[in-house]
């Protein structure tokens, strides 16, 4: 079951269109607004945010795979699988605290269909598929990863691939040495895929201030923006390295 607008109630006033943001509703023939399931992605901003005048959306119990679509769409609902809730784990800014990317590794966050694009999952998965023949570690607490083959980066279930879902997550990490290679790969498998991706990188700071992962990015010619999250110590750190470590 999904969520439908019915018929016999919409009164056509096309006041729920541009509140989709994966513009999944239309007027049919006969001036009455229409999901194309095939493009929801189950967020439900038609419905709880727009709040029809008439109340012609008829929402019913999710069942898979669209219950799962809704788990992406609603970052706010927890996973079964992770006990948490968001598309991704914890922001790489508290990297003090959790201490997922050391010295001499980058973190890499893919960022798919956003905003209001969506993806399909089959080219989630060209891009997994490609990063793991690289070899790089994958985030075990990301949602994405009870979904596929950590080694051959494939879908358990074929079914999804062509599931239309809003802003999965890739994240993983890899060494420092390897980041040219996973951005050439990157490049490469953008070509074959039909959304768009935002590409996030994260790397501890030398002492001195400056950033190493910039000199690879400057050298291969890729424009960036650098955002940087200053830790106030206002944790307890899980790693046990030495925040003045140097780089290995």
């Amino acid at each position: 079951m999904w969520l439908e607008i019915s018929k016999n109630i919409c009164v056509g006033c096309t006041q729920c269109i541009p509140w989709c943001p994966v513009a999944a509703i239309s007027m049919t023939k006969e001036k009455r607004a229409t999901v194309d399931q095939e493009k929801c992605v189950e967020c439900w901003v038609c419905y709880k945010v727009f709040q029809c005048p008439v109340s012609a959306m008829q929402p019913a119990e999710l069942v898979f795979p669209r219950d799962l679509m809704w788990n992406f769409a609603v970052p706010t609902k927890d996973w079964a699988t992770t006990r948490m809730a968001g598309r991704g784990t914890e922001e790489v800014k508290t990297n003090e605290v959790t201490g997922r990317v050391r010295w001499g590794e980058v973190g890499l966050a893919l960022d798919f269909g956003r905003p209001g694009i969506s993806t399909l999952f089959e080219d989630v998965e060209k891009v997994f598929m490609a990063l793991a023949a690289l070899g790089v570690h994958f985030e075990r607490e990301n949602p994405l990863n009870a979904l596929f083959n950590e080694t051959k980066g494939t879908l358990k279930d074929g079914r999804l691939r062509k599931i239309r879902v809003l802003q999965p997550i890739i994240e993983c990490k890899f060494n420092i040495d390897q980041l040219e290679t996973v951005l050439r790969t990157l490049q490469e498998v953008a070509k074959k895929i039909d959304t768009v991706v935002s590409v996030g990188l994260a790397s501890r700071v030398r002492v001195d201030g400056t950033i190493p992962l910039f000199e690879t990015l400057d050298r291969m010619g890729i424009q960036y923006k650098p955002n940087m999250k200053i830790n106030l110590g206002l944790g307890r750190p899980l790693s046990p390295e030495r925040v003045h470590e140097k780089v290995n």
